[in-house]
């Protein structure tokens, strides 16, 4: 008897062995051995995060589609009968309300624990389980301390701010038809300030820039590099520029926003499982710290991670200052998503220079101004910045379904025009703001000449 359950036992002992010795390799052989992601991050962050996946489950091969926010979105739509992705990986969150509206996602509900329902007001992920918010976002200003210092530049605390003469020339931002961050950007100024007061600020911003960047990390790479001394970016661009060495700085104004930057499994994804493994470990302890990576510096979602933080780093979760004056709302941003782009590239990114001059002229015009009282040249004036900060659509038209549906030409390059009725009413509103520009000029000018 006692030598039947000996043998049983080491039966027992060798099949538990045997289970412990292929359980791991069974695990890793049970996913794809390839994950396609189309992603509008920079390189710093794909790499890292994928190089880090591919150590973990040796045996999937992770390949990255690396096109700008509103061009994944048209690729996901264009490809979608014969779908070849598996992932989305982008900041805004609007894009993934846009691909959901689409039926373009699939939806997943996340194993891991200890994420937290919302990050600031923000729900992290999708309370409809499409997509999950692995990291929080924050908008606001960068800056090249060593420029600003030679410049003898004020550091800036709000967007207004922004929008003053000193600052003519020095500040950089991308066009949000190219950059999904730049997008959600212009819209938190419009939901903080308002549509009509949203977009006149944005133009006097605008009419400060030296440049307007094909993508969005072409900013943070211009205030690096101190081609401009300020850049409109997400708040990672800055971090990462930081702890890299680069003599920048970066502040969150308190016109601002604070959502959370997705990911998303596309529907009918070939390799399906992969995809649910990269979600599971970007939200797991080990791929919340790889977020903490100096080429990364993304405000992880699990609290816990900041405990390996750099000193300095901000934590939306202890601190509740940050974006808490805009509650984004995430409906109103889709429901005009595409106008919004096309409105900032007509009135800004092809009429810069046009923009430019009728803004200088106007800030020259208050220089003189300054001191003196002239109630003549006080109403030019008035009536020249009346002209600049015009928008040739409402919010309520901008808002309307078949409108904004009109607009969906894929503007990769600056020089890419709109077809068919989008190009249409882009004429009609080039024509205007063309006008209003040079009118604008003209009365500054007038303005400037009787003081």
């Amino acid at each position: 008897m006692t030598n039947a359950k000996s043998r049983l036992g080491r039966l027992v002992a060798g099949a538990a062995i045997i289970i412990a010795a292929f359980a791991a390799p069974f695990q890793a052989s049970a996913l794809e051995d390839k994950l396609v992601i189309v992603t509008s991050y920079p390189p710093d962050t794909t790499v890292t995060v994928s190089k880090a996946f591919e150590k973990k489950f040796p045996s999937v091969k992770v390949e990255v589609l690396g096109k700008n926010t509103s061009a994944s979105i048209k690729y996901l739509q264009e490809t979608a009968a014969k779908n070849t992705s598996d992932m989305f990986w982008a900041s805004a969150p609007d894009a993934f309300e846009v691909l959901k509206g689409d039926g373009l996602l699939a939806k997943y509900d996340v194993k891991v624990k200890g994420i937290p329902e919302k990050v600031g007001a923000f729900p992290i992920h999708d309370p409809e389980g499409f997509y999950k918010g692995f990291a929080a976002s924050g908008y606001g200003i960068m800056w090249n301390t060593r420029y600003m210092a030679a410049k003898k530049l004020p550091i800036p605390k709000t967007w207004d701010d922004l929008a003053k003469p000193i600052y003519n020339g020095h500040v950089g931002m991308s066009a949000p038809s190219r950059s999904g961050t730049t997008h959600l950007t212009v819209e938190t100024i419009l939901q903080g300030e308002g549509w009509d007061k949203g977009w006149t600020l944005m133009k006097e911003i605008s009419g400060n820039f030296k440049t307007v960047t094909e993508r969005s990390f072409g900013v943070p790479d211009a205030v690096n590099s101190g081609q401009v001394g300020l850049g409109i970016v997400i708040d990672f661009f800055a971090y990462s520029s930081k702890a890299s060495g680069f003599p920048v700085d970066f502040i969150y104004p308190p016109v601002t926003t604070l959502v959370p930057a997705n990911i998303a499994i596309v529907k009918n994804a070939p390799h399906p499982k992969a995809a649910a493994q990269f979600i599971e470990y970007l939200l797991s302890a080990e791929g919340q710290e790889v977020l903490l990576d100096p080429k990364i510096m993304r405000l992880p979602v699990n609290p816990a991670t900041y405990a390996k933080a750099p000193a300095g780093f901000p934590n939306p979760f202890k601190d509740k200052s940050i974006g808490a004056a805009v509650k984004f709302d995430l409906k109103k941003s889709k429901s005009h998503y595409n106008v919004v782009n096309a409105l900032f590239d007509v009135m800004i990114t092809y009429r810069l220079d046009d923009l430019r001059a009728a803004t200088q002229a106007i800030h020259a015009a208050e220089a003189k101004l300054a001191g003196k009282s002239n109630a003549e040249a006080k109403k030019l004036i008035a009536e020249a910045r009346a002209l600049v900060g015009k928008v040739p659509v409402s919010e309520k038209q901008a808002g309307d379904k078949e409108f904004n549906a009109i607009f969906k030409t894929k503007r990769k390059k600056a020089k890419d025009v709109a077809k068919g009725r989008q190009a249409e009413i882009e004429r009609e509103w080039d024509t205007m703001v063309k006008a209003n520009y040079a009118k604008a000029k003209e009365l500054a000018d007038k303005a400037a000449a009787k003081l």
